[in-house]
């Protein structure tokens, strides 16, 4: 019996008690049971992963005193009150006092089996969402940020390490939803500017045309609209962080400007002819290449130089397919904790399918997924052939089968570069079992396979 399974019976009647305990136990719940309140509440604590069962009608500490004591103990901890018919109101009362649910005597084992299921079930979340609260909370670890056990993303965190307390400007690269905002912050917390402010601008989701007030500010009436003084985001970030995402989509007027900002350490409000002093650690992030967008024109190359004291690089997600089903177990977990769902079963087969995924949208996709899972509204990727997700997800079974066969042996052949030998070692199945899978889904067999 699991410690998710407990239950503290309180009841002063023997016969009672013993009858509830075996019946309890028949239904596979641990049971420990007590003659009055005193002995039972000296055992509770905050972390107690179970369900108090506790009659109204007692001597001394009656069902009353008790559901207050152990709420005082725990406010989320489930107790479910035993009621005689003349003690209904009383009960009513009990659940506006924070009980779970009453019962009402003569009752079924059955029937109160039934509400404890639900009970500890909510018991379970809120254990596990106060747990990965506190962990999130204390947590100064950079693994719980950047999950992975690969050696690449092992590097990236030993960098962050390395260079979070330095101060120096840092450019980051990384594909869309590889995790450049992630990597920003984690600079930002773990170095010494972690108390100051870390200001966020998107380059490419601002107009051109507020993009410098936004980046400077502007006193009162420099220019049509500007009714009052405004700090500009670099200003505002005094003794903390700038990260200016999507770098690459920076004008190039505005790119000196930013250029001679972070030279000088200073920045002057549009209308002013005033320095202020910058105290702020630059990090931009682009997926771009800069020193390519330089010899092209496309960027200031002295803005990339200036930018490039250090660079952290983010691997695609495709790149690390080892840190996949790990990462999506936490990035689940964090969703059970935001929707309070229970996470599905992670099986072998939705493993191998989310490993041999190519994940274009990398960590972000992935997270999209981890959330559609614990909702229970994802159904697979469907075909690389061009079928969508929702017809995957729909029609009868062996057609969901086939498309989830489909996709998986696709996605090693592309891995593979068409070689079937690696193929048929990683879904662990003969050569044969491969060829007739391939010839009845309607796959090419390479000639050199």
């Amino acid at each position: 019996m699991s410690d998710a399974g407990r239950i503290m019976l309180v009841e002063d009647d023997e016969a009672l008690r013993h009858a509830l305990a075996q019946g309890l136990e028949l239904d596979d719940f641990a049971v420990e049971s007590f003659v009055g309140a005193d002995a039972a509440l000296a055992r509770l604590d905050r972390n107690f992963p179970g369900v108090v069962v506790s009659d109204i009608r007692m001597p001394r500490v009656d069902g009353m005193a008790m559901l207050r004591r152990a709420l005082e103990i725990d406010p989320a901890l489930p107790v479910v009150l035993i009621t005689g018919h003349g003690d209904v109101t009383l009960a009513v009362e009990a659940m506006r006092e924070g009980a779970y649910d009453f019962i009402t005597k003569p009752f079924a084992v059955s029937a109160l089996a039934a509400v404890i299921k639900r009970a500890i079930e909510k018991r379970r979340l809120v254990l596990e969402n106060r747990a990965l609260r506190e962990r999130l909370d204390a947590s100064t670890d950079l693994e719980s940020r950047l999950v992975g056990r690969t050696p690449a993303i092992m590097r990236l965190r030993e960098e962050i390490s390395a260079i979070a307390s330095t101060g120096i400007d840092v450019l980051v690269r990384g594909e869309t939803g590889a995790g450049k905002e992630v990597v920003a912050r984690a600079l930002h917390d773990f170095g010494d500017r972690a108390k100051g402010n870390f200001v966020a601008l998107n380059c490419a989701a601002l107009p051109a045309d507020i993009f410098e007030s936004e980046l400077f500010g502007h006193e009162a009436g420099a220019f049509t609209g500007a009714q009052r003084q405004r700090i500009g985001k670099l200003e505002y970030a005094k003794g903390g962080t700038v990260f200016l995402d999507e770098i690459e989509s920076m004008p190039l007027d505005l790119q000196a400007k930013l250029l001679r900002a972070i030279e000088t350490r200073s920045v002057e409000r549009l209308g002013s002819n005033r320095q202020i002093a910058l105290d702020v650690r630059f990090i931009a992030a682009t997926k771009s290449d800069l020193a390519q967008a330089g010899n092209e024109g496309r960027f200031r190359a002295d803005l990339y130089y200036r930018l490039n004291v250090a660079t952290l690089a983010i691997p695609p997600l495709r790149e690390r397919r080892e840190d996949v089903a790990l990462l999506f177990f936490h990035l689940a977990r964090e969703a059970r904790a935001r929707y309070r769902r229970e996470i599905p079963e992670l099986s072998p087969e939705l493993e191998a399918e989310l490993r041999a995924h190519d994940w274009p949208g990398n960590v972000r996709e992935l997270r999209n997924i981890a959330d559609r899972f614990v909702l229970g509204l994802w159904r697979g990727f469907g075909t690389a052939a061009g079928a969508t997700q929702g017809a995957a997800a729909s029609g009868a079974l062996a057609d969901r089968v086939a498309a989830f066969e489909r996709s998986v042996i696709e996605a090693e052949l592309r891995r593979s570069g068409g070689r079937m030998r690696p193929v048929y070692e990683a879904l662990q199945i003969s050569r044969k079992g491969l060829y007739d899978k391939m010839q009845r889904l309607g796959l090419t067999i390479p000639e050199d396979g």
